[in-house]
Order: C-alpha cells, then sequence, then structure tokens
C-alpha cells in the first residue's frame, strides 16, 4: 500500500485550498496587514495578484498541464516568502503563511499533473535508442 495517494482528487483538492488561499491571502497581506510603504495598494495589488490569475481557469478547469506550468509563477511566491522572511524578520509570520501555502499548491499541482495526465493517457514520448551507435 502506498504512503500517498496515486490518484489525482486529494492533489486537485490541495491544489484548489492552497493555490485559492495564497490569492486571497496575497490580497490581504498586501492590501491590509502590511501594505508596502514605497508602493500604493492598487500598484501592489496589481503586482502580485496578477501573475496568479494567469493560470487561475486552467487550474479551477482541472488542466494538468496548466497546474505542470503553473509551477513557475508559484516559485515568485515561494521565494517571497524566503526573502521576506530574511528582510522583514519582523514580520516573518506574514511569509511564513505564504511559504505554507506556496507549497501546499506547488505540491499538490505537480502531482495532480502526473496523476491526472496518467489517468487521461498524456505524457511524453519516450525517444527510441538507436543501435548505430553501440559496438
Amino acid at each position: 500500500m502506498a504512503l500517498f495517494p496515486t490518484h489525482s482528487k486529494p492533489y486537485r483538492t490541495l491544489t484548489l485550498v492552497c493555490y485559492l488561499g495564497l490569492l486571497a491571502y496575497v490580497i490581504l497581506w498586501h492590501a491590509w496587514l502590511s501594505p508596502n510603504e514605497f508602493l500604493s495598494i492598487p500598484l501592489s495589488l496589481v503586482m502580485w495578484v496578477t501573475p496568479l490569475l494567469f493560470p487561475l481557469r486552467g487550474i479551477l478547469k482541472g488542466d494538468p498541464y496548466t497546474h505542470a506550468w503553473a509551477n513557475f509563477i508559484l516559485m515568485l511566491y515561494f521565494l517571497h516568502g524566503f526573502t521576506a522572511i530574511y528582510t522583514h524578520f519582523h514580520e516573518w509570520y506574514f511569509a511564513a503563511i505564504e511559504i505554507v501555502l506556496t507549497t501546499g499548491a506547488f505540491i499538490g499541482a505537480t502531482y495532480y499533473a502526473r496523476y491526472r495526465g496518467r489517468e487521461l493517457g498524456l505524457g511524453l514520448k519516450k525517444a527510441k535508442v538507436s543501435n548505430a551507435g553501440k559496438h
């Protein structure tokens, strides 16, 4: 018996909870909890919310391909969280929440793309090995 599920449903749930939670949290953090002192709230929200909106439709539809490439966007928030812990240590708990939500969304999206892709018969074609190079 596998330690973790080998089907897509729990990973989709994890992705949705963490991704939508991250989207809501970013708005909350940058508009209300700790607005940036150098940027206006609308500009700050555009900067931090817009990237999360690009894959949102595919994530809500359950597209495995979108889940896979959304991880590139999630890494921005992962790095921001660790940078914020280092540069704004007095607000480390805001960054820690961002890191937890981002990590959950990353794990969920990665495994959802993997298992849902298998369920749908999607995948990369394996390259054929030629005998010409063997002696």
